[in-house]
């Protein structure tokens, strides 16, 4: 199966950037897709529900202009990231304005919904459901999906704990739609290995943590400057869900990592005043295993311009064995 034309034509680099939870807005989104990769924010971040508006017109005007001016690199397109469970009380209201502004990606989790797939289809956009493991990845697809992101070990924030090798040969054993591979991509080479291993596009998240276009304040981003895979950290604790998180965030947040693996299970209770001095979806900072490849804090286009040239001297280097 062909990937449709709006994954292949506009990009520079087989590469959509993940919609990060709070980092994620008009500004980085604006740089990726004018740099020549897929942009993303999840809806959730533009607060309140009048603020998505404003977003996605800041974001289509941004992006018309920027091909206007130049049709010789036109931008590559960008999604949204609906969360789709119905605990969501804002669905309904994020739905219709993706679908009012045309949005032409929508990447669907924390489960798959068919009545949400087809308002998408209607319009001519395509859905990306994200899944951790293959039982998954065949009720989303059986519900209408589009194309895949195995989310694997060593991605940042929710993550899997399946290979990413395991988890896309699984997949690619029955489906062979659009996929992409998140989970420690954070290099060029790495955005190679993605295809060989079988996806269509690598799916990178934390890599934009540390750009002067994500909304991360100063001290998040030069964390991820300073760490490496061994200061990521695998928990439940702070949503219930597993994640990868950097370990200096919730040591400053008041708690030890190394009590975090224990028995113990489900979110902890921070308290609505912020009982231990912070608050867990604000002070402790979500990361992948891929933080070690970053060294500084770049604008985006230079992330992408750097993932580029590794990726040519990638290909180059097999070529010639």
């Amino acid at each position: 199966m062909s990937l449709p034309s709006v994954l292949v034509d506009r990009l520079r680099l087989p590469v959509i950037a993940s919609p990060m939870f709070l980092v994620s807005g008009p500004d980085l989104v604006i740089a990726q897709c004018t740099a020549g990769v897929v942009g993303s924010f999840p809806s959730l971040n533009a607060r309140p529900l009048a603020e998505l508006r404003v977003w996605l017109t800041r974001i289509t005007e941004a992006l018309a202009a920027h091909d206007a001016a130049h049709p010789e690199a036109p931008s590559a397109p960008f999604a949204v990231n609906l969360i789709v469970h119905r605990t969501n009380a804002r669905l309904a209201e994020d739905l219709a304005l993706v679908e009012e502004f045309g949005v032409p990606i929508v990447i669907t989790s924390l489960g798959a919904r068919p009545e949400v797939n087809e308002r998408i289809h209607a319009y001519g956009g395509i859905v990306l459901h994200d899944i951790i493991h293959d039982a998954y990845a065949r009720k989303a697809v059986d519900k209408g999906a589009d194309g895949l992101i195995a989310v694997a070990a060593g991605a940042g924030g929710h993550a899997g704990t399946q290979s990413p090798f395991a988890l896309v040969q699984e997949i690619r054993a029955w489906f062979d739609g659009p996929l992409a591979l998140s989970g420690s991509i954070a290099h060029g080479r790495s955005v190679l290995a993605a295809e060989a291993a079988g996806a269509d596009l690598a799916y990178i998240g934390s890599l934009f943590i540390a750009t002067e276009e994500a909304n991360a304040v100063p001290g998040y981003k030069q964390m991820v400057v300073d760490s490496s895979a061994a200061d990521i950290v695998y928990t439940d604790r702070f949503t219930g869900v597993h994640g990868n998180y950097l370990a200096p965030s919730i040591v400053a947040a008041g708690l030890d990592p190394a009590r975090l693996a224990g028995a113990e299970t489900g979110a902890i209770d921070f308290g609505d005043d912020g009982a231990l001095g912070a608050k867990a979806w604000r002070d402790v900072w979500g990361a992948g295993h891929g933080v070690g490849a970053v060294s500084e804090v770049r604008p985006a286009a230079a992330v992408v311009d750097r993932l580029a040239v590794e990726y040519e001297a990638a290909r180059e280097r097999l070529l010639v064995r």
